[in-house]
């Protein structure tokens, strides 16, 4: 096992990883910024580490200052657990030629993977099935260009080859917009990810987002972890995860999970990964894969009794994997509702100084959390400060114990999402199950 990791990242994931390492035995270095000091994961690790000041670019995403807190340490590896550099494969060959571990893919999966061209052609070597598109950048014909759309069909969407996070994409209705649209999604690619390369796909006008939660070895091992429906999401952003997905049948579960594990072995994947899909009709269409842990991977956890994060670590020791498929069991339905310091009204950040907080609790209650109270969130990182998770026998007892716990929870000092996740809850399509990644914008009239 390791004998000590480097812990690069915050907040809510940073704790999660130094529990883990605690369980197995592993020291943790917790490296912070400035304005981070008194994070809970700071306070708890072996050592510390401050790798700069408050901005991420010269803090969370310096990599000369995690490599050199690494050495300085004596740490044998390093976790950088979701966003910043975790997805990043020029960190991980540096983290790599550095002589450390990087718990993670290869560099050259992460550079497969985080490419959408070079992933959707992968996949479909591997038999994925992808949505209909023009299987490779857009050249610049604009002739060419207009007759693939009308092959695909409008609505048409236009991706960024290097994009994430919900930028990087226009929708397209009619010819009079796509080459414009083309123009400016290759502008703002440029800007944002350093690479203009676009690509088209058909847009799906009513699908759902389901994924599927994949653990590799290095031995060439491979399974799946059942799947999450994570349509409940405003601008790309996913505010509620579920486990399993309703209305997905053991035999479509199957056949896809099957699927994810093959093409992980057929990539040579390493790691915890999570295969990505709009689904509709009753079909699967691969749209991307997250090649690290995922925000909402708590969910999994509750159903199946597979702690996500020890297994990567195991992994990125050089184990092969402990569990074969037979072993992975769905028991019961987990919700997780990501809780956010912002405006349930404006979506705006709330930073501030945490007053009083209470955490909710009794049977089947998860709260994955860095505050506590006289905790000052900061103004510089993302604004989630919690996923709280509930598990039941069944779907309804899940919805019904995320109801209680809602409304238990005690955040005062700064506003929150909470008014909007119970609302959420409660609502009668959510509680049907089944609703599209379209139904909360609706909702919310944006």
């Amino acid at each position: 096992m390791l004998d000590k990791i480097v812990i690069a990242n915050r907040g809510e994931i940073a704790l999660r990883i130094l529990r883990a390492c605690r369980e197995l035995g592993i020291k943790t270095v917790a490296v912070h910024s400035t304005a981070d000091r008194d994070l809970k994961h700071v306070l708890l690790a072996d050592e510390a580490v401050c790798i700069g000041p408050p901005p991420s670019d010269q803090s969370y995403l310096n990599m000369p200052a995690i490599i050199s807190a690494a050495e300085v340490t004596d740490a044998v590896a390093i976790h950088p657990g979701y966003g910043f550099l975790s997805e990043n494969a020029d960190f991980a060959e540096r983290v790599e030629s550095s002589g450390f571990v990087f718990i993670g893919p290869r560099p050259e999966t992460i550079r497969l993977m985080g490419d959408k061209i070079s992933a959707i052609r992968a996949m479909k070597e591997a038999g994925i099935p992808c949505v209909p598109g023009s299987d490779g950048p857009l050249g610049e014909d604009p002739e060419a260009i207009l007759a693939l759309a009308r092959a695909i069909g409008y609505p048409v969407i236009i991706k960024a080859a290097g994009g994430g996070g919900g930028r990087g994409m226009r929708v397209v209705h009619a010819e009079g917009a796509l080459l414009n649209a083309v123009s400016l999604t290759r502008t703002e690619a440029q800007n944002a990810f350093g690479n203009a390369t676009v690509y088209m796909e058909k847009y799906l006008e009513h699908p759902r987002h389901i994924e599927f939660q994949v653990l590799a070895d290095e031995h060439g091992n491979a399974l799946w972890l059942g799947e999450r429906d994570c349509s409940l999401q405003r601008r790309h952003q996913k505010v509620i995860e579920e486990a399993p997905a309703p209305g997905i049948s053991a035999e479509q579960r199957r056949a896809m999970g099957e699927r994810c594990a093959e093409a992980c072995r057929a990539i040579g994947y390493r790691g915890a990964g999570t295969f990505e899909f709009l689904y509709e009709d009753g079909e699967f269409y691969f749209i991307e894969m997250n090649t690290r842990i995922q925000v909402e991977h708590p969910v999994t956890e509750m159903v199946t009794g597979v702690d996500l994060v020890k297994e990567q670590l195991r992994v990125a020791a050089g184990e092969p994997l402990a569990l074969r498929q037979e072993d992975v069991q769905i028991r019961g339905h987990a919700i997780e509702c990501r809780i956010c310091a912002e405006d349930p009204e404006r979506f705006l950040p709330c930073p501030g100084t945490i007053t009083q907080f209470h955490p909710p609790g009794g049977p089947g209650v998860r709260l994955d959390s860095h505050i506590y109270a006289g905790y000052t969130v900061p103004p510089y990182y993302d604004s989630l400060i919690g996923k709280l998770i509930t598990h039941g026998a069944d779907r309804a007892s899940a919805l019904a114990r995320m109801h209680t716990a809602l409304t238990e929870i005690v955040i005062e000092g700064i506003r929150t999402n909470v008014p909007l996740l119970l609302d959420l809850i409660d609502d009668d399509a959510v509680r049907r199950g089944g609703v599209d990644i379209h139904y909360l914008e609706k909702k919310l009239g944006l």
